[in-house]
């Protein structure tokens, strides 16, 4: 298999930029949740006697979402190879990479850019730039799942587009950014998300923190916010990513709104998107199932995980 003879070389090739800004007021374009492949390395099949590119895959952040990731890896995504994680807790994060099939090194955060061509960032919104100006500055491909803290680092973009580099912002727990960004090709007056959750989900974030306010055992749906996409990815900065994917998609994190409710009935992360545009009105709703964390949910990871499959199919579905 190629991970038996992999052959790593120290720097990739230049790979496409990220997108530009079309006009004031529209989301700058990322690479959201498209089937491109980067920067490939040269791998050796010694039994077969023929070449294939394999593109190694480190995993910042071994939570949660990150662990399901790196799994994947491990059991096997054709033309990838898991070459590094990153953790808080290294001592622990090694013991579980020892059930491995081929475990790799526990590595420091700002340096997983060095063992890999491919990112995945699963770690608190608070360290994308550790991770994220080293990796784009170098020319990796970086996919990032805090994207709302990208809203607030948009610089970082730029540094990509310089260096070679790539952002890659996966679906995640949302549903429709294919519609969505279809529809930004033509104009769209209109983007207004509804997002539910159990409250323990959303107890700590900082905007309930800052003002006092504690969900903790609320016996009727409450709003806690009202306001831009752009507010609420700083005010439930582990909450919302998927307001500030859509916003990315569509018309920008300003115009984008969002409500957030506490609803002590539900047992699933619930998001509804609204659309009016040009081509179309449309509405979508999804209901997520939460993970061991509950302030995400099971599809995020999977989300990443069929981004990743797509870098190297010969053959990918959707936008």
């Amino acid at each position: 298999m190629h991970r038996q003879c992999s052959r790593a070389i120290s720097e990739a090739p230049a790979s496409k930029t990220a997108g530009a800004d079309r006009s004031a007021g529209r989301a700058v374009r990322l690479f959201i949740d498209e089937g491109e492949p980067a920067a490939r390395l040269p791998d050796c099949r010694a039994d077969q006697g023929e070449q294939e590119m394999v593109q190694r895959v480190a995993v910042a952040g071994f939570g949660a979402i990150g662990k399901v990731v790196a799994a994947a890896l491990d059991r096997d995504i054709d033309g990838l190879a898991l070459a590094g994680v990153s953790a808080r807790d290294t001592a622990r994060a090694e013991r579980a990479m020892s059930a491995f099939a081929r475990p790799v090194p526990v590595l420091p955060l700002s340096r997983l850019w060095e063992n890999a061509d491919i990112l995945v960032e699963c770690a608190p919104a608070a360290v994308l730039r550790d991770l994220a100006e080293p990796a784009l500055g170098n020319g990796r491909t970086l996919v990032v799942l805090s994207c709302g803290a990208l809203l607030d680092n948009f610089d970082l973009v730029d540094l990509a587009r310089r260096s070679g580099g790539r952002i890659l912002v996966p679906t995640g727990a949302l549903i429709g950014l294919d519609a969505v960004q279809a529809a930004a090709q033509g104009t769209i007056s209109r983007i207004h998300m509804i997002t539910r959750k159990p409250p323990n989900g959303l107890e700590g974030a900082p905007y309930l923190t800052e003002r006092g306010i504690s969900v903790v055992g609320v016996e009727r749906p409450v709003r806690v916010f009202e306001g831009s996409a752009r507010d609420a990815a700083r005010g439930f900065p582990a909450n919302v990513n998927v307001a500030a994917a859509l916003a990315l998609a569509g018309i920008g994190p300003d115009r984008t709104t969002i409500e957030i409710w506490a609803d002590p009935a539900l047992d699933r992360n619930t998001h509804r998107i609204e659309v009016e545009a040009e081509a179309a009105r449309f509405s979508m709703q999804i209901e997520n199932v939460p993970s061991e964390n509950p302030k995400t949910g099971r599809l995020t990871p999977l989300s990443v995980i069929a981004l990743l499959r797509k870098l190297a199919a010969p053959l990918a579905v959707g936008t």
